[in-house]
């Protein structure tokens, strides 16, 4: 999740990458529990943290966040075709107008709902690909999402194979305060499917 600086990470909101881990399958009752754990934890933050993105006087508005309901069927495996040039920098757009090196990890491709999609997959530059940052919109977005995109963050793995959980699309904080800078989905990344998980647009918006 992103502050001011393009990826730094909040370590009081990565509740999601650590209940949910990337590549296992639990049973979707405990699935399911975990993601409602998760989503309540992240709320508790927004509402209570000296640093939460969500300024003081919109917090009764927007916190609890608007989600869709946990489904699993959001939930697919997907393999990261490398980036052909091997440390590849491009220069990611912001909400600000402002240009971000950005390292390009390659592209994931999936299916979902039986229809082949993918994703450009990005790092910050200089982190070594630890942490896989996948920005995207799709057709949700300006109508049911934030109209500017939703993001999504992956482990990186060693096999190259990966599982993406759109159930745990989450809003960037330009979404709850115009005041972050916050990274731009690039074109490549607009999904032509409604992707109905997730983060909605906030409350008060």
């Amino acid at each position: 999740m992103f502050h001011r600086s393009p990826f730094a990470i909040s370590a009081c909101l990565v509740f999601l990458a650590v209940l949910i881990p990337a590549c296992s399958q639990p049973p979707a009752d405990d699935y399911t529990q975990a993601l409602l754990q998760a989503r309540a934890a992240k709320d508790e933050v927004l509402r209570t943290a000296a640093g939460s993105p969500v300024p003081p006087d919109k917090r009764a508005v927007m916190v609890p966040l608007a989600y869709f309901p946990p489904d699993p069927a959001y939930r697919v495996p997907a393999s990261l075709a490398p980036d052909a040039q091997t440390g590849r920098v491009t220069q990611m757009l912001t909400s600000t107008g402002q240009r971000r090196p950005t390292q390009v990890m390659g592209v994931l491709q999936f299916v979902l709902d039986g229809q082949p999609l993918k994703l450009e997959a990005f790092a910050e530059e200089g982190s070594n690909g630890q942490r896989v940052f996948v920005p995207f919109t799709d057709a949700t977005s300006n109508r049911e999402t934030y109209g500017a995109g939703r993001y999504l963050d992956l482990d990186r793995t060693a096999t190259g194979v990966y599982v993406i959980d759109f159930n745990t699309a989450y809003n960037p904080y330009c979404a709850y305060n115009p005041t972050y800078d916050c990274p731009v989905p690039p074109p490549q990344n607009r999904l032509p499917v409604a992707i109905r998980a997730g983060e909605k647009i906030p409350r008060g918006y």
